[in-house]
């Protein structure tokens, strides 16, 4: 059941007859209060919140309420419910989620406006949602959120974009309040509500780092020690994976993890796993993942094959690193379910070979990918080939 800020007062005569009937409410504590009074024994949330679960499935069968703010199925506890019981045995009472009630308060359409959480989730998820002309609804986590989130927009060369924060809507002390994301020293101690919602109206700069949406970013883009597919060749490995929304990734011998964080961007559902032997180089790629957006990627330390052992299962694979050992191809292979798809680019004698063998038992398609750059000659220019890369792609039958 949703509740909002305005209590009982806000809950249909439906709704209100299902709390009434509950023998048990669980919720927040601020939930239980604007809830009351109840006759019913009550639940308050523990930390962990899944310590709770068990009680509640025990009352599987009798009447029990679980309260949420706003719609239970948008950002809420409702799918995690529904994870555990059959939808069948859920009756669901929602209110206007917060997206809903902030798109109504500042006229946004909300199909067009990016509606984002960032409740257990780190800040840089915004970052490749940062276009210019963007409408971003963002879930705050705490009172302090807002300021973070203007600082971070400002960094990333988005200094005139405006920031509403809209703190307790729907209820008595609803308030609102501007800033530009310049200005977020302001919010500092400002006093700001933990239940808020954040409205950003993206303007950038003319410096802003606008992450591209096509593949093939510019190496500048990544920190690097040289250990990196280039970008000519990523975007050609990008479409040999073919990547789908929700996908898993792993990306073997990651280096600098450009593969595996172009594969994150291509979808916020996609999942990418970089398995990188050396320490200095995992821990740049999980920065690299962080100053680009997608924080999700998983960053795994050892050698392959081994370190592929026990690995979440990938529907595709990249093999950049590692390619001339037969047993990191056969190994990413195998993992792969049918349908799956898997790329690996070969720049040495003793690795090509390797692809050629596997072209040949396995099938699918092997290319030569030559790139050259125009260069400074002198006081001219001409042009400077890149090292030539052998490029093998198939799909599990």
């Amino acid at each position: 059941m949703g509740i909002g800020e305005d209590g009982r007062a806000g809950l249909s005569p439906a709704a209100a007859r299902a709390l009434d009937g509950a023998g048990l409410v669980v919720g927040g504590r601020r939930h239980l209060a604007l809830a009351a009074p109840l006759a019913a024994e009550t639940l308050a949330w523990p930390s962990p919140i899944e310590a709770a679960y068990p009680a509640i499935l025990a009352r599987r069968g009798r009447a029990t309420c679980v309260l949420a703010t706003g719609d239970p199925f948008h950002y809420g506890i409702g799918a995690v419910l529904a994870g555990l019981v059959p939808p069948a045995e859920i009756a669901c009472y929602p209110q206007p989620s917060a997206f809903s009630l902030a798109a109504a308060r500042l006229g946004w359409p909300l199909a067009e406006t990016v509606c984002l959480t960032l409740h257990g989730r780190p800040l840089e998820r915004v970052i490749p949602h940062l276009q210019p002309g963007a409408r971003l609804l963002v879930l705050s986590r705490d009172g302090l959120t807002p300021g973070l989130l203007a600082a971070l927009v400002a960094a990333r060369g988005f200094a005139g974009s405006r920031l509403t924060i809209l703190e307790a809507m729907g209820g008595p002390r609803e308030r609102r309040r501007e800033v530009l994301a310049h200005a977020s020293g302001s919010l500092a101690g400002a006093g700001i509500d933990p239940l808020n919602t954040v409205a950003v109206e993206v303007a950038a700069d003319a410096h802003a780092a606008v992450i591209p949406l096509a593949p093939g970013l510019d190496e500048a883009w990544f920190e690097s020690d040289g250990q990196i597919t280039k970008a000519e060749v990523r975007a050609v490995t990008l479409a040999a994976l073919r990547p789908r929304a929700g996908q898993v990734l792993w990306d073997v011998g990651a280096g600098s993890g450009s593969v595996g964080i172009e594969w994150c961007l291509r979808h916020p559902a996609n999942r990418a796993l970089a398995v990188e032997a050396r320490e200095d180089r995992a821990a740049r790629i999980a920065r690299n993942a962080l100053a680009l957006g997608v924080p999700d990627l998983a960053v795994v330390r050892g050698r392959a094959p081994e370190a592929l052992r026990g690995l979440r299962p990938p529907d595709a694979a990249f093999v950049g690193g590692g390619v001339s050992d037969p047993a990191v191809i056969a190994a990413a292979w195998a993992a792969l379910p049918p349908g799956g798809r898997l790329v690996a680019n070969a720049v040495t004698l003793e690795s090509e070979p390797v692809l050629i063998e596997a072209y040949r038992r396995l099938g699918g398609l092997l290319r030569r990918i030559g790139i050259a750059r125009a260069e400074p000659v002198g006081g001219m220019q001409g042009w400077r080939p890149a090292m030539p890369v052998t490029q093998w792609a198939a799909t599990k039958p």
